[in-house]
């Protein structure tokens, strides 16, 4: 192809893509194990320098698993730790001090004087003193053998933040707003988390023997992409590794789908010109060309690289018309299925018709904000709907609808004599624990449960609004989630059974659920795959096999249209009528207690990635609709 460019070119740094994080983690974890057992053989230290976070714990998991099944010894390996926020206490739920014992440290034998982490409770005066010695002790060492990193969305190695040079050394950082963004989901509050840190400089990262930067899920990918394709920059501290002489980035699927091998691969090599890769290539030229499908050229396909495209068709025409049938067949009004009519190019089956269909809701309001003009449709249409809330949201609360809620309770009691000595007994326990500041109301299993129930009791309003029964509705109350404060247990055989008994009890035929991996508490994907998971255990039974699993986005992020499998179009009364269900939720109205990166509304952003769906469609030169709700169907 004439202007097509392989991996080599594009990639400023080595990249290593694996199947799933566990994968990855397993082969860092091998490597570093490796490096260990050859020092401790020739009675050397290794030296390892360590990142907290999500990205490595699997890291973590397995070496303390080489340690106790192999008998890895740690007992000659001396660690140094990134960061740590300061001011921060070392027993506190954020500490990185915390983290890495709870993680790693109390589960191996290292010498507790091999562990080095910044100290989040020096006086101001002594943090450039013990700076210079956490460098000077790493150099005394001969430096770190192995580093390992992940990525901050501002593109920050350690906490070294946009505007950090390569000379940096270890310091206290001002952190940067979009780091503080991404951090209020373990302190409850943006408000809560720390403005600065100490902080390994660039200059010690790079001067280590080997680095391994790991990032998986899709959020990473956008800055994936400019940290391996763009040039050096301080803007982009992690760009820095492309001057290492010994540096690999370690990616999943969802971290590595922006880079140009997997988001254009047209022009980065040969393509496999598989029919997903067909249509992906032939909207990227659309909408670059700025052209409806149907208007493509062969001259516009030969200046987009994509001669081979169109040889395999003969004629730029004859690959317009199929694409174009294609994405007309994801439209759909009728997201149940149409009864009576010919379903072979429908993305759902006629029959059955009505069907039972379950929507689930990771937090009590993604089902009206993700697809509530589909929710509204699939009743209106005559399905059996079922809603499954997955989690009861009662951390997503502000105290102050808790404390008004608790006024409304009081107030009904003394106005119909109802319980009052009780009820006004309750109301004092409730507002003490409200204005009490070290536990901050919400670690109170009393609290939780008020707030649970406005979550519960707005999700309930919703429905009755789209014309839901009530004995429809299902509170699942996942265990997982309820520990009461923003960090949350690991999903166990216990939230599998619950979803498990109630796909049983419905066997329905549609089943709904959130995809959109983006939101900012992780509670997406825990959700998601405990769904997959009773799916996975239920393949066994005959009705699973009749059921159609999909999956939507919209709260914080939108299908691309090649993945789009169903479209669901929506007029202007009925994208009102779904904002009017958003409503319901008052509770997370205005300003949630957990907004993320997107200062919008939830049912602001909603209507701009409906309309913005729709307007692709149009472009592409489909019917002008007011706006779409999309949905990519999950094949188990």
């Amino acid at each position: 192809m004439g202007n097509s460019m392989n991996n080599k070119q594009i990639e400023r740094v080595p990249v290593r893509v694996f199947k799933s994080r566990e994968e990855g983690s397993k082969y860092v974890a091998r490597e570093i194990a490796s490096l260990i057992r050859s020092r401790n053989a020739s009675n050397k230290k290794t030296v390892l320098g360590l990142a907290t976070g999500s990205s490595p714990l699997e890291v973590y998991r397995e070496l303390i698993r080489f340690h106790k099944e192999d008998g890895l010894s740690f007992k000659d390996v001396i660690t140094f730790n990134l960061d740590e926020y300061y001011p921060m206490k070392p027993d506190s739920d954020q500490s990185y001090r915390r983290f890495m014992y709870e993680h790693l440290f109390n589960h191996i034998d290292i010498a507790r004087e091999n562990v080095n982490i910044p100290d989040g409770t020096l006086a101001p005066d002594d943090i450039d003193s013990f700076c210079a010695d956490y460098d000077s002790a790493i150099e005394a060492l001969g430096g770190i053998d192995i580093q390992i990193l992940g990525i901050g969305r501002s593109g920050h190695i350690g906490f070294n933040e946009p505007g950090s040079t390569i000379a940096t050394e270890t310091r206290l950082v001002n952190l940067d707003e979009v780091t503080i963004e991404d951090a209020a989901k373990d302190f409850g509050h943006k408000d809560n988390v720390p403005f600065r840190a100490i902080t390994m400089g660039v200059k010690s990262i790079i001067k280590s023997k080997k680095v391994f930067l790991m990032a998986w899920g899709e959020p990473k990918a956008d800055v994936i992409r400019k940290a391996v394709e763009e040039g050096v920059t301080d803007e982009l501290p992690a760009s820095y590794l492309q001057h290492h002489e010994d540096v690999l980035f370690l990616l999943d699927k969802g971290s590595a789908s922006k880079l140009s091998r997997f988001e254009y691969p047209w022009l980065t090599g040969i393509c496999d010109w598989n029919p997903y890769m067909q249509k992906k290539a032939v909207i990227w030229l659309a909408r670059k060309t700025k052209k409806p499908v149907l208007k493509l050229t062969e001259e516009d396909y030969k200046a987009g690289g994509l001669t081979s495209l169109v040889r395999l068709y003969g004629s730029a025409y004859d690959l317009n018309l199929s694409i174009y049938n294609q994405l007309q067949r994801t439209i759909t009004g009728w997201p149940g299925g149409k009864p009576g009519a010919d379903d072979k190019t429908r993305p759902e089956r006629s029959n059955p018709f009505p069907k039972r269909s379950i929507v689930f809701s990771p937090h009590p309001d993604d089902d009206v904000i993700s697809m509530g003009g589909t929710f509204l449709r699939l009743v209106e249409q005559g399905h059996e709907v079922h809603v499954a809330y997955q989690t009861s949201g009662n951390i997503a609360v502000f105290d102050d609808d808790a404390h008004r809620f608790s006024d409304f309770m009081l107030g009904f009691s003394k106005k119909f004599g109802v319980a009052e000595k009780e009820i006004e007994g309750l109301y004092h326990q409730v507002t003490g624990l409200l204005k009490d500041t070290r536990r901050k109301g919400g670690e109170h299993e009393m609290v939780l449960g008020i707030k649970g129930l406005i979550r519960q009791g707005e999700a309930i309003s919703a429905c009755r609004f789209c014309g839901v029964e009530e004995s429809n509705i299902h509170f699942l109350n996942l265990p997982f989630y309820e520990t009461g404060s923003v960090k949350k247990s690991p999903v166990s055989q216990a939230d599998i059974d619950i979803i498990k008994q109630l796909l049983q009890e419905v066997r329905p035929h549609q089943i709904y659920a959130a995809g959109d991996l983006h939101d900012p508490h992780g509670t997406h994907a825990v959700c998601l795959n405990a769904i997959f998971e009773a799916i996975e255990q239920l393949k066994g039974e005959s009705w699973i096999n009749d059921c159609y699993v999909w999956l939507y986005r919209g709260a914080w992020h939108e299908w691309d249209i090649e993945d789009i499998e169903m479209a669901v179009p929506l007029s202007p009364e009925e994208l009102m009528k779904k904002r009017k269900a958003i409503f319901k939720h008052q509770s997370q109205k205005d300003s949630p207690v957990f907004p993320g990166k997107d200062k919008r509304e939830f049912w602001q952003r909603a209507e701009d990635r409906n309309r913005a769906t729709a307007r692709l469609y149009d472009e592409l030169g489909f019917t002008e609709y007011e706006a779409i709700e999309a949905f990519k169907r999950y094949h188990f």
